[in-house]
């Protein structure tokens, strides 16, 4: 029951760091819905483009069933780099973008649920998720298929559930304005803990060398933008 919980908690924990940020896109596209662009597009477009996600972050999976899990922890190093990045240096605002690629669609007259509608939602879903695929592969790597399949059913519910909150919160601008100013400070610490969690858990380093190893990232980090 403990590893349940542990795997739940660690599955609604990858899909809020990877799609925080969506959120606030979702705000955006709620909010321009029309007679031809309707709920149904924007929720067919999230799941088509998170499943194309996952399958792109599959091989991580299939590795872990025959790479030893103390090489696959290592993987663990990547998502806490992309944390200690994103700390220091903040992701520009991509709403204009997204403002942008959706209005390219508005022209668009059919009812269909997979339509240019559809693919345009998918296709910045994909865009945003080079994040996604960072995190998911390491973490399917150190995952057995039981906890795979747990982990990609919570994905499927939150999902869900974010669709649903955009959409009640679209014209709650306070909501939105608080998600585009703050999840940018909550998205690095817990990429760093999920990274940190899959590599204890595999053993690969202990806790005071993956201290040292986060140490040494963030040396490297700063150089590299210098």
């Amino acid at each position: 029951m403990s590893e349940l919980i542990t795997t739940l908690l660690v599955g609604i924990s990858a899909f809020i760091a990877t799609n925080i940020d969506d959120i606030v896109i979702l705000l955006l596209l709620f909010s321009q819905l029309n007679s031809s662009f309707r709920r149904r597009h924007i929720v067919a477009g999230q799941y088509l483009g998170f499943t194309v996600l996952v399958i792109a972050s599959l091989p991580g999976l299939f590795g872990g069933l025959v790479i030893p899990p103390n090489w696959i922890g290592l993987l663990g190093l990547l998502p806490i780099a992309i944390g200690i990045s994103s700390l220091i240096n903040r992701e520009e605002d991509v709403s204009q973008e997204v403002m942008v690629a959706t209005a390219e669609y508005q022209d668009t007259n059919t009812a269909s649920i997979f339509n240019a509608q559809t693919y345009s939602v998918a296709a910045i879903t994909i865009a945003n998720g080079s994040d996604n695929i960072s995190v998911y592969v390491p973490l399917f790597a150190s995952s057995n298929l039981e906890n795979f399949v747990i982990i990609i059913g919570v994905f499927l519910i939150l999902i869900a559930l974010w669709c649903y909150l955009a959409d009640k919160f679209t014209y709650q601008t306070k909501v939105a304005n608080i998600l585009s100013r703050y999840s940018g400070y909550i998205f690095p610490f817990v990429l760093i803990f999920l990274g940190g969690f899959i590599v204890l858990k595999t053993q690969t380093l202990s806790l005071l060398k993956l201290a040292a190893s986060c140490i040494c990232l963030t040396i490297l980090l700063k150089k590299t933008n210098v």
